[in-house]
C-alpha cells in the first residue's frame, strides 16, 4: 500500500501497472490517517473485476475489517489502451466524483455534465485531485466512523485550503459553469454547516470560522474584475445579538443558509501625456442569502424559509499593493447632501382662560417635518491610495443604520413594520429572493488612480478586500431575537498597464 500525506491521486492512478502485473485483487493509497498507529486510516482503492473487465474505485476506513464508505460506478477497461486509466476512463471517473459531490446537496436532480478533451484542460491533474478531496471531505463528514473523522477532517481541510487547491478551485468552477458551481458550493457548505453544528453541539462555546480561500476566487480578464464568494451563515463572525437564542427551530432556519456574493468591476487604462489613468467602475454587486436545504425541511425542523438574514452593509476596498508608481487616487461621488422636504402641517388650538388673565386666549401652533430618503445609502471614501465603496441599509422609519441598531420591541410586534413581509412588500429594499443588486445604472461611480508612465508595460497587483454584514430581524416568526454577522474576504488581482 502506498502512503502520502498530501495524496496526488491522479498521478497514482496514471502510474498503475496493467492488471496482469498485480499481485493482489486491489491496490490502495492512504488519503489521510490518525496520528497514532493504533487508529485507522482513510484509503483510496482500485479493485479489478476480471469477469467483466472493469475496475471499481472505492474509499474505505482501514479497520481490521475494512469499512466501505463510497464506491464508484464500474469503469470499463480499454484493452487497446497502453494505460490502465486512459482519457475516457478518467473522464467517466471525474464525472462520477462530481455528481456524487452534488448529490450530497439538497438538489437531487441528475445534472448533465460535459467536458472538453482532457488534454485541452490546463491543470487537469489538480482539478481532479481537488474534486476527489472534496468528495473525501463530504464522505468523512457524513460517513466516516468517529475514530477517524476528527484527524482526517482537519487534514482534508488543510489540503483543500492550500494555495495549490485554491488555484485549482478557480479552474474547476470555470469547468463546471455557473449553475453547477452554485450547486457544488451549496453541497459543500451544507456539509460544512453540519460539521460545525456537530462540533458546537458537543463543545459548547466553540466558534469555528470558515477559511475564505476555500470559498472565494477572483478573475481579472478583458477589462473586467470579478470576485465570487460563498460562505455558510453559520461560519460567519457574530457581530452582535440581542440575547442568546434558545429557539432551536429559529436557529435551524437561520443557520442552514449561505451567503453568495458576486463583485464585478469594469476597468480601463487611459494613457495621458504625462501619466496613466486606471479607472474602475462598478458593474454589478450582488449578494444573496440562499437556503442549503429544501423548503420542506426548513418547515419541519425550522420556522420556514422566510425567516433568514438579509444584507445590511457592504464595504469594498480596492488598493494597488505596490504604490511606488501611484501618483493619486480620486473618487467620483461627493459627500451626500440630501434634500429635506419640509411638509408643514399647521394647527391652532384656542382656549379661554379664566377672568383676570392678561389676554384670556391661548394659541398653540405645530408643524411636522417629512424627510425623503432611500433605504440604501452609498458612500465613497479614500484612505491613502485605497478607494473604498460603502453601502448602508437604513431603517425606513427612524433613518438609523440597521447594522448598528436594534428595533424596538414595539416595532418587533408591529405587523406593519418595514422588515415584516420584507420579501413581498412593494417597498422592499431587497429582491423577492431576499438579496440585493447594486448595478452601474444607479451606482455607476468610479475610482481612478493616476499612475506614473514608468509603469507602462508592467503588471500591477491590486488587492480587493471586502466586508459583508448580514442581519436578522424577525419576518413572519414571532420572536424578539435579532443578530448581525459579518464575513471578511481578500483577493489579489493582476493586470497589465498597456
Amino acid at each position: 500500500m502506498a502512503f502520502c500525506c498530501n495524496p496526488d491521486i491522479f498521478t497514482w492512478i496514471q502510474n498503475l501497472p496493467p492488471i496482469t502485473q498485480w499481485r493482489a485483487g486491489s491496490m490502495s493509497i492512504f488519503i489521510c490517517s490518525s496520528p497514532t498507529s493504533s487508529h485507522p486510516s482513510l484509503n483510496f482503492s482500485v479493485t479489478k473485476n476480471l469477469e467483466n473487465s472493469s475496475l471499481s474505485i472505492s474509499i474505505f476506513a482501514d479497520f481490521n475489517l475494512p469499512v466501505p464508505l463510497w464506491a464508484s460506478k464500474p469503469l470499463t477497461i480499454n484493452s487497446k489502451s497502453s494505460k490502465l486509466f486512459d482519457e475516457a476512463t478518467i473522464s467517466c471517473l471525474t464525472i462520477n466524483v462530481i455528481k456524487d459531490v452534488l448529490n450530497y446537496g439538497s438538489n437531487k436532480k441528475n445534472p448533465l455534465i460535459r467536458f472538453p478533451k482532457l488534454e485541452s484542460i490546463s491543470g487537469f491533474k489538480d482539478i481532479f485531485n481537488l474534486a476527489f478531496l472534496t468528495l473525501a471531505l463530504l464522505i468523512c463528514i457524513y460517513e466516516a466512523p468517529a475514530d477517524l473523522r476528527s484527524a482526517c477532517l482537519n487534514s482534508l481541510k488543510n489540503q483543500l485550503t492550500s494555495c495549490q487547491s485554491r488555484v485549482a478551485s478557480k479552474s474547476l468552477m470555470k469547468l463546471l459553469g455557473s449553475n453547477l458551481e452554485e450547486q457544488w458550493m451549496r453541497s459543500l457548505n451544507l456539509a460544512i454547516t453540519n460539521w460545525i453544528a456537530e462540533i458546537q453541539a458537543t463543545q459548547r462555546g466553540l466558534v469555528m470560522k470558515t477559511p475564505s480561500p476555500l470559498f472565494s476566487y477572483a478573475i481579472a480578464t478583458f477589462g473586467f474584475w470579478k470576485v465570487q464568494l460563498y460562505c455558510p451563515v453559520m461560519a460567519m463572525d457574530l457581530v452582535n445579538s440581542s440575547n442568546p437564542c434558545a429557539d432551536e427551530r429559529l436557529l435551524f432556519s437561520l443557520n442552514y443558509h449561505q451567503l453568495e456574493g458576486v463583485i464585478q468591476f469594469n476597468y480601463k487604462v487611459i494613457v495621458q501625456e504625462k501619466w496613466v489613468d486606471v479607472m474602475v467602475n462598478i458593474d454589478n454587486i450582488r449578494c444573496d442569502i440562499k437556503r442549503l436545504v429544501n423548503e420542506t425541511l426548513l418547515n419541519e425542523r425550522g420556522v420556514g424559509a422566510d425567516d433568514k438574514h438579509f444584507p445590511s452593509r457592504i464595504s469594498l476596498q480596492l488598493t494597488p499593493t505596490i504604490q511606488c508608481n501611484v501618483l493619486s487616487v480620486s473618487v467620483s461621488k461627493s459627500t451626500d447632501n440630501p434634500t429635506r422636504e419640509i411638509g408643514l402641517e399647521r394647527s391652532i388650538e384656542t382656549s379661554f382662560d379664566p377672568p383676570n388673565t392678561f389676554l384670556g386666549l391661548k394659541v398653540s401652533a405645530g408643524e411636522t417635518t417629512t424627510v425623503s430618503m432611500k433605504p440604501w445609502k452609498f458612500e465613497q471614501s479614500v484612505d491613502g491610495y485605497s478607494g473604498t465603496l460603502h453601502w448602508f441599509l437604513h431603517d425606513s422609519i427612524d433613518g438609523r443604520e440597521v447594522v448598528s441598531s436594534r428595533p424596538s420591541k414595539l416595532s418587533l410586534i408591529n405587523p406593519k413594520a418595514w422588515f415584516k413581509d420584507r420579501y413581498s412588500s412593494v417597498y422592499r429594499p431587497f429582491t423577492r429572493q431576499g438579496g440585493v443588486i447594486f448595478a452601474g445604472d444607479d451606482y455607476g461611480e468610479r475610482i481612478w488612480w493616476k499612475v506614473d508612465k514608468s509603469a507602462m508595460g508592467k503588471t500591477m497587483e491590486w488587492e480587493i478586500r471586502g466586508w459583508i454584514w448580514v442581519t436578522y430581524w424577525p419576518n413572519k416568526h414571532r420572536t424578539f431575537y435579532t443578530e448581525t454577522k459579518r464575513l471578511e474576504f481578500r483577493e489579489i488581482l493582476h493586470f497589465n498597464i498597456c
